[in-house]
């Protein structure tokens, strides 16, 4: 669970027993179990400047996505290697962890490594992938790993690289959509729809 011996998201609630060796938690309600869900969200997007990625990685984190992929793709503007200090992983998975703290989530999200298009199309089978693309078809929770491109489009080799491994285009909205935009709302169709689901059982 989400949290530390001094409080984390539950603010402050429990009770910690500390000696020089160990801490313990000790609750004081009820533990409550939550399940895994049965459809895992995948979103992978275009790296972005500035603080963007990091806005998008801490939404992405509030609104339940479980697997977070920062995005390498042929006209991607920002690349892994271009900020010194701190590896760019590192400071997103911590942005992750605090996001779940101050939405009370209790399962962390994986942030992983920047990959490039070719490796994240074949980690997953290809009728569960989907890429942003106006004009495309409706989100589906068939296709629950989407791919965001960067602002200036797929490349043509993109697309082709797509086509062939025979996952989807779907269409986030009506207007053309910055990244963040449309991995947000990516994340917020499907969460939505997988809430839906599960209520229905």
């Amino acid at each position: 669970m989400v949290g530390s011996a001094g409080g984390g998201a539950g603010g402050g609630r429990g009770r910690h027993r500390s000696s020089s060796h160990e801490v313990r938690l000790e609750p004081d309600g009820p533990i409550m179990n939550e399940a895994p869900p049965t459809v895992r969200l995948v979103l992978a997007f275009s790296l972005v400047k500035g603080d963007r990625t990091d806005w998008a990685v801490a939404k992405l984190t509030e609104l339940g996505t479980d697997v977070i992929v920062p995005l390498v793709c042929e006209r991607t503007i920002v690349r892994p290697d271009d900020e010194p200090g701190q590896p760019r992983v590192l400071r997103l998975q911590r942005i992750a962890r605090e996001a779940s703290m101050q939405s009370r989530r209790v399962r962390l999200p994986e942030v992983t490594e920047p990959h490039e298009l070719a490796s994240v199309l074949g980690a997953y089978p290809a009728g569960s992938v989907c890429i942003g693309e106006p004009g495309g078809g409706a989100p589906s929770l068939t296709s629950p790993v989407v791919l965001i491109g960067p602002e200036g489009g797929w490349s043509n080799g993109e697309l082709d690289l797509v086509q062939q491994s025979g996952a989807r285009q779907v269409s986030l909205g009506a207007h053309v959509l910055r990244v963040e935009t449309a991995a947000v709302a990516a994340a917020a169709i499907l969460g939505a729809m997988r809430i839906g689901a599960s209520t229905a059982r």
